[in-house]
């Protein structure tokens, strides 16, 4: 005859049954959870968001007159995917490359992509990416239809694009507040990947304003985006969309568990303007910017990191006109902090350009106000980069710090457009250590300006070697600090 197992392991089992059976008879039928409303609780029921909010999402799909045909075999939204990281195609030329359409090919679907319904007569918000280089863009609905959009404009800074299709009653999606949206919060996504039409995907919101260096922060998510989802939206628990699908962080080309979405306030006001000018208009200042370390923050005695570090001002532009240097830190415009330097350039860009604005900058220890007339945003310019050059210089000097410098001659000094500094020569120890190196300019040493090698010596001499000591040093077109530990 065959004993039970461990039967005082079943007895204490069973007693906690009666336990917990005991405790919850006596409760109203009402307040006692069934298995559904216990599973609602922890994963949400996307059915009835997915229903309502499908037929605002369509599928875009783009073609382009090219000299020779898409490889066989290559699926829908991979070739979107590779053109969006520059990956030039297999078997076919780079598609930036060479003229369209000149040997009477017929045109080749480009890509795949995603995209919402604006407004009821017909306008979709979609990736600057997802028809950047299309001949034809055509917009596909959940009832089948398919319409030929045309391109109102996009903004490949903020990856937005506002297309238009000629039609009227619409189902138009409902704008959330993305202020609301929370971390830990559970998201949807409606989207087209690899061509897959109305794919609903879910996940929770990551982290909020992640800096990727674009000119925009992002939401990031948990939530499965693949090519082809690309301008589709992110939905809250309400049915709002809080963002469009933009990009993917992935070491293997596939989804790995990060995607990256659009703020759609920030979205909303590109689209605004693209839909009344057709562009967008910015403000810039003219300066190129860095973040600003713990570590130099500390040095320079800023405190805490904040700000953005003028790495290098535009000749004749709005900030040299103000008064802005290299080296300084903006930390306020017009009075709105400047927390890091992602920052700067979203609150200047929304800033009326031919406006004048206020801008506060550490320099050399203190606050100082400047005031800036902010100037429209065109296209890049393309920075020169000038080196010093050593010849006719006085004779080189070593200092305390392990540096050997020389004098700027003149010529140098208007070429760089300096008021002083001195050349870095050769470099050891901890100054090396700290990644200065021939060719630096020196330009200050812990908030003291240097004007010439004199100066610079007298400056070394007086560093205190038991404490990190800050050096401003420009480097071709830049300026950036380094911090020297000399008891290291």
């Amino acid at each position: 005859m065959n004993r039970p197992v461990a039967p005082f392991a079943l007895r204490l089992w069973t007693g906690r049954l009666v336990l917990v059976l005991a405790c919850t008879a006596w409760l109203p039928a009402a307040l006692v959870p069934t298995p559904t409303q216990a599973q609602t609780l922890t994963l949400p029921d996307f059915s009835e968001l997915a229903e309502r909010v499908s037929p605002s999402v369509v599928n875009i799909r783009t073609t382009e007159r090219v000299r020779s045909a898409v490889p066989e075999g290559l699926e829908p939204g991979v070739e979107d995917f590779l053109r969006r990281f520059g990956i030039p195609l297999p078997g076919r030329p780079n598609p930036r490359g060479g003229p369209r359409g000149d040997d009477g090919a017929p045109p080749q679907q480009r890509g795949v992509g995603s995209g919402f319904i604006l407004s009821a007569d017909g306008y979709i918000m979609t990736n600057a990416h997802v028809v950047d280089g299309a001949d034809e863009v055509i917009v596909t609905f959940t009832d089948k239809r398919e319409l030929k959009a045309r391109i109102i404009g996009a903004d490949r800074r903020t990856d937005v694009a506002v297309v238009k299709v000629d039609a009227s009653g619409l189902p138009a999606v409902k704008i959330g507040d993305v202020n609301q949206l929370k971390v830990g919060q559970w998201v949807m996504a409606i989207g087209s990947p690899f061509g897959l039409e109305n794919t609903v995907t879910a996940g929770i919101v990551s982290a909020k304003q992640r800096d990727t260096g674009d000119y925009l922060p992002f939401i990031q998510t948990d939530v499965a985006i693949n090519p082809g989802n690309s301008g589709g939206p992110l939905i809250n628990l309400r049915g709002e969309v809080v963002g469009i699908n933009s990009q993917i962080y992935s070491r293997s080309g596939g989804f790995m568990g990060i995607s990256f979405a659009i703020p759609i306030d920030e979205a909303m006001r590109v689209a605004d303007q693209l839909r009344a000018h057709g562009r967008v208009v910015r403000g810039r200042i003219g300066v190129t910017i860095a973040p600003v370390t713990k570590e130099v923050a500390e040095s320079i005695g800023l405190g805490q990191p904040r700000g953005a570090l003028v790495q290098g001002v535009e000749k004749d532009g709005p900030a040299d006109k103000a008064g802005i240097e290299a080296g300084d830190i903006i930390v306020k415009v017009d009075g709105k902090a400047v927390e890091k330097s992602g920052d700067l350039p979203r609150i200047v860009g929304g800033t009326k350009p031919g406006s004048r604005s206020t801008l506060q900058v550490f320099r050399r220890g203190g606050l100082k106000d400047l005031a800036v007339t902010v100037a429209e945003f065109e296209s890049e310019r393309p920075q020169r980069r000038a080196e010093a050059e050593p010849g006719g210089a006085p004779q080189a000097t070593k200092s305390a710090l392990g540096i050997t410098i020389s004098e700027l001659s003149d010529a140098q000094r208007r070429e760089l457009r300096l008021r002083g500094g001195v050349r870095v020569d050769a470099v050891e120890g901890a100054a090396a250590r700290a990644g200065l190196r021939e060719g630096d300019i020196i330009l200050s040493i812990d908030n003291t300006e240097i004007a010439d090698a004199r100066q610079f010596s007298a400056a070394a001499s007086k560093a205190d070697k038991s404490r990190a000591v800050s050096v401003l040093v420009r480097r071709g077109d830049w300026v950036n600090y380094l911090v020297i530990r000399p008891g290291r």
